[in-house]
């Protein structure tokens, strides 16, 4: 298992700085099970995404079986679902909820489209508010209003990284962003031209969709902020981290003019040591904020999960 932690360690150093610098508030049990969950999301998104053409429906399948053996069969010759496994053991980590995260990627491998930002929040859900779900049994807590906060705050974490990633996406042959906003916008046959370089004369519209959509993200942060006070303190401090970082990049884009073809929105590293130590004072004074409702709408798609 050794080697397994070691392997999930340097999976979340080399792909997210952000998650990395964040992970290391938790005490160091809690940081090798985050970890290990990271590792476990980023294996099975590069299934899918670095998929050789033509082989991505494969991969998807073989990652339903491989999450079958997770949880009913008997995992062999992989350290890191070896390593989930038994975080998901330990932690009572549901079997729905990286069932979701796969049910998102099915989305992408069936060329999803987004009618409405309805059906965008739902992709979110999956590929990442069932992330933020997960990480809320490996921190412990398992109260529905809590869970709803945690999967928000995934959610708005992904909406940031639709926004950041247009271009990236557009050459995969995918769009994320909503045909409604599309059209409202001045670009609503944008989806149309996949597999064209259609992005760069929508430039302008396409910056007003982000803009938009980074607003939705913000609804989702503020709403994932109020999950915050269940958590002890240094796994509090390691996701207000992680919010205040991730949230920043929505910051960076719009001081681009949400330019989707602007150099690639990063957050830099004396920016994040500013933020980390806002999250100290955050943290160390509650928050500074009491428990409200969430300002988002209730059915965003949790019935089959919140409440357990």
């Amino acid at each position: 298992m050794n080697g397994a932690i070691r392997l999930c360690r340097a999976s979340i150093a080399q792909h997210s700085r952000s998650f990395s610098l964040a992970s290391r508030f938790f005490e160091s049990s809690l940081r090798d099970d985050a970890a290990v969950v990271y590792a476990f999301c980023r294996r099975a998104d590069d299934a899918i995404d670095l998929a050789r053409p033509g082989t991505d429906r494969r991969a998807l399948g073989r990652l339903f079986s491989e999450l079958f053996d997770v949880y009913d069969g008997e995992v062999k010759d992989d350290p890191v679902l070896s390593a989930f496994r038994e975080v998901a053991v330990r932690r009572q980590i549901p079997r729905r909820y990286p069932e979701l995260l796969l049910e998102g990627m099915a989305m992408d491998v069936s060329g999803e489209a987004y009618p409405d930002c309805d059906a965008l929040l739902g992709y979110c859900f999956r590929v990442a508010g069932s992330v933020g779900l997960m990480m809320s049994h490996v921190m412990g807590v398992r109260e529905p209003r809590a869970l709803r906060h945690a999967a928000h705050l995934g959610m708005a974490m992904q909406l940031t990284n639709v926004c950041r990633d247009v271009v990236e996406d557009w050459e995969r042959g995918r769009l994320y962003l909503p045909d409604s906003l599309l059209r409202e916008h001045g670009a609503g046959d944008l989806r149309t031209k996949l597999g064209t370089n259609g992005l760069r004369a929508a430039r302008a519209p396409v910056a007003r969709v982000i803009r938009a959509l980074l607003s939705q993200a913000d609804e989702l942060y503020r709403s994932g902020d109020d999950g915050i006070p269940y958590l002890a303190f240094r796994a509090a401090l390691a996701t207000r981290t992680a919010r205040l970082v991730y949230s920043d990049i929505g910051r960076v884009m719009i001081e681009r003019g949400c330019d989707p073809f602007a150099p690639r929105a990063v957050v830099s590293t004396p920016r994040k040591l500013g933020l980390a130590l806002l999250a100290v004072g955050n943290c160390a004074s509650g928050l500074a904020r009491p428990f409200r409702r969430a300002e988002l709408t209730e059915a965003i798609g949790f019935g089959d999960v919140v409440p357990l």
